[in-house]
C-alpha cells in the first residue's frame, strides 16, 4: 500500500480546457478525469460550463481558472509540468508508446478545428491516439480525453480503483461541495481581468476575445466566498 501511494504521490495529472465549443463537454470530461486519477481541471478563457454528464463527478474533482494561455502555462511550469497537446501533428507520438517523463498537463482542441496555433506554442510534445479502423478521421474529444488520461495513468503507476461488485468504489463527496458549473478564480486570474477591464473600459468579464459572459461582481464575489 506503501509502495501505491508513493507511486500516485511521484506525478500528477491536469486536464486544460480551453476553446472548447460544447461546454456540456465539460461535465463528461470531468467524469474521466475523476476516473482516471486527474489532479485539476483547468479552465481557460471562460469558467461557466455544464456540468451534464459528469454524473455528480464534479465534487470530487478541483478546479482552477486562468484568463489566459500564458498565466495556465506559468501556473504548469511552476510546478515542473510538462504540456501535451492531444492533436495529430506530424512530430505526434503514439500514446501508447507512453512517452511521458514527469507530470503531465493534456491540452484538448476544439471538437471541429483541433488545436489553434496559440495552443501549439505552449506544448512541449503532442500526442496522438493510433485509430485502426477507416470510417472516421478523429475522435469525440472526451472519447479522446479517456484513452490519452487512461495511458498516462499505467505509465506513472496509478493504483487501481477497489471495486465492490461490477462497479467502482465511489469517495465520498468532500464537505461543503455543491454541484459544480463554475470554476473558482485563481489570484493571477483576478488581477489579469481586472488589469483587462480597466485597459478596455469594460464592465463584466469577457473571454479572450473581449465578449462579455457575466456581471463585474461575480468573480470577486466567488472568490471571496
Amino acid at each position: 500500500m506503501e509502495n501505491e501511494i508513493t507511486k500516485k504521490d511521484k506525478y500528477d495529472s491536469y486536464v486544460v480546457v480551453h476553446n472548447i465549443a460544447k461546454r456540456h463537454n465539460v461535465g463528461t470530461l470531468a467524469r474521466s478525469a475523476t476516473a482516471f486519477g486527474v489532479s485539476e481541471l483547468i479552465l481557460v478563457g471562460r469558467r461557466d460550463f455544464n456540468s451534464f454528464g459528469s454524473h455528480g463527478s464534479t465534487t470530487h474533482l478541483r478546479f482552477r481558472h486562468f484568463h489566459s494561455l500564458a498565466l495556465a502555462r506559468s501556473f504548469l511550469k511552476e510546478r515542473d509540468c510538462d504540456i501535451c497537446g492531444v492533436e495529430i501533428t506530424d512530430n505526434a507520438m503514439a500514446v501508447n508508446e507512453h512517452p511521458f517523463r514527469k507530470s503531465t498537463a493534456f491540452l484538448l482542441g476544439n471538437e471541429g478545428t483541433g488545436l489553434s496555433a496559440k495552443e501549439c506554442e505552449i506544448c512541449d510534445f503532442f500526442v496522438y491516439i493510433p485509430q485502426y479502423g477507416g470510417g472516421t478521421a478523429s475522435l469525440n474529444v472526451t472519447v479522446a480525453a479517456s484513452i490519452v488520461l487512461h495511458h498516462f495513468g499505467v505509465w506513472a503507476g496509478f493504483p487501481e480503483r477497489s471495486r465492490e461488485g461490477n462497479k467502482f468504489l465511489v469517495a465520498e463527496k468532500p464537505a461543503n461541495q455543491v454541484r459544480r458549473s463554475l470554476c473558482t478564480e485563481s489570484a493571477e486570474s483576478i488581477a489579469e481581468e481586472r488589469r483587462l477591464k480597466k485597459e478596455n473600459a469594460a464592465n463584466g468579464f469577457f473571454d479572450e476575445n473581449g465578449k462579455d459572459e457575466a456581471p463585474s461582481n461575480l468573480l470577486d464575489a466567488l472568490f471571496d466566498s
